[in-house]
């Protein structure tokens, strides 16, 4: 394997929660970040340029770009300002790896340019595969470049993968802890609240990752995921609830054999072997102690009180431009949930009556006809929204 220390990242989102764990795996592998990149929080930016001195830092939010400009003007470090010029940062970091960890819709863009720049993309930003993820594989091979994935359960599966040839596959396995709500009844779930939804049993992720586990949406999101990165039909992929999160998925092959990858649930395994494939490192997260967890558990996700699986599931099936639909309605619900202005049940009740609406955008494959539906979803689920609780 390459010295670490001659190696190079990029970190899109850099203040986010899997930024910050990719920066954490970049500061003990001794790798040289070049280049960072986030929305506003310059306080954090700040630390992070002074701590890794990167030739880039890019701020999307323009006001503040220029007062991080100001801050860092008694170092080497490039201040870029605006979403064009985070996009112009990807062209010209050295950076051997991209890691896209940008939030939501927001992140199809720098995959974009991170795969026409030939950069090794770790991606984070799941909503790039699920939105658009016919236009992201024709890139990968257009710039003979590649995706590794960063999500634990598709960083599993890359992994399990490797045990056998594609046409061998039978089945994968993608794990779900289930979210805190595991077992609840609709009843139940009418009354819990923004604090109990945020207390995710295994994970420390960012809120509105949290909040799409407890739907289970964040599941139907990494089915279509998958279905793109690996190349299988959706019937293929099964959804196996393990609340453990020790299991992070597995494959089954076509003799019965059932590939499984387990380890501590800690993300920055995930961004070490984004960065060291082929070959692996030295540990960065706590070895797995089989011992202390004692066992292991499974179960099939409920669908009905969980309707979102279910819904991404038909969205897939559906194709064109309605996954976009479905992320784009998932975005405004959950963040008007996390605002205390709609309730968690009202969660799918305005996501799936946004995706019966604005079913024809199954028709749409284009780039453009996808930001379209995009802005036309968000006005359609706050329309919806008005009349939900």
């Amino acid at each position: 394997m390459k010295d670490s220390q001659n190696k190079s990242i990029a970190v899109l989102g850099s203040t986010g929660s899997v930024g910050l764990q990719a920066l954490d795996v970049a500061k003990q592998m001794n790798l040289r970040v070049d280049y960072i990149a986030a929305r506003s929080d310059i306080k954090a930016l700040e630390a992070q340029a002074r701590t890794f001195l990167p030739r880039f830092c890019a701020v999307a939010d323009e006001n503040a770009a220029k007062e991080l400009e100001i801050r860092l003007k008694d170092t080497s470090v490039r201040v870029l300002s605006g979403t064009d010029e985070l996009l112009e940062g990807i062209a010209m970091t050295d950076a051997e790896t991209v890691v896209n960890s940008v939030l939501g819709m927001d992140g199809l863009r720098p995959t974009i340019a991170a795969l026409k720049a030939g950069r090794r993309l770790a991606l984070a930003n799941k909503e790039s595969m699920v939105i658009a993820g016919a236009i992201v594989n024709r890139l990968v091979k257009e710039n003979l470049t590649e995706i590794l994935p960063v999500d634990s359960e598709h960083c599993a599966i890359f992994q399990c993968l490797r045990a056998g040839h594609p046409a061998e596959v039978k089945r994968i396995l993608l794990t779900a802890s289930g979210g805190p709500f595991f077992g609840y009844t609709r009843e139940e779930l009418a009354r819990v609240t923004r604090r109990e939804t945020l207390a995710h049993p295994t994970w420390k992720m960012g809120a509105k990752i949290t909040v799409d586990s407890a739907t289970l949406m964040n599941k139907g999101f990494e089915v279509m995921e998958a279905v793109h990165l690996f190349s299988v039909k959706p019937e293929q992929v099964e959804v196996v609830v393990h609340r453990e999160s020790i299991i992070h998925s597995a494959v089954e092959y076509i003799d019965n054999a059932v590939i499984a990858q387990m380890g501590s649930p800690d993300m920055r395994m995930c961004v070490q072997y984004a960065i060291t494939y082929p070959d692996r490192a030295p540990a960065v997260i706590e070895p797995l102690d089989l011992f202390k967890q004692g066992k292991l558990t499974f179960a099939k996700p409920d669908l009905e009180t969980f309707p979102l699986l279910k819904t991404a599931y038909r969205c897939l099936s559906l194709g064109g431009a309605v996954p976009t639909v479905l992320n784009a309605a998932n975005e405004v619900a959950v963040a008007a949930f996390l605002s205390d202005s709609l309730s968690f049940c009202g969660i799918a009740e305005v996501v799936c009556e946004t995706v019966e609406r604005l079913s024809d955008a199954a028709a749409e494959t284009t780039l453009d006809g996808i930001f379209a539906y995009d802005r036309q979803a968000r006005i359609v689920a706050r329309e919806i929204m008005n009349g939900v609780n």
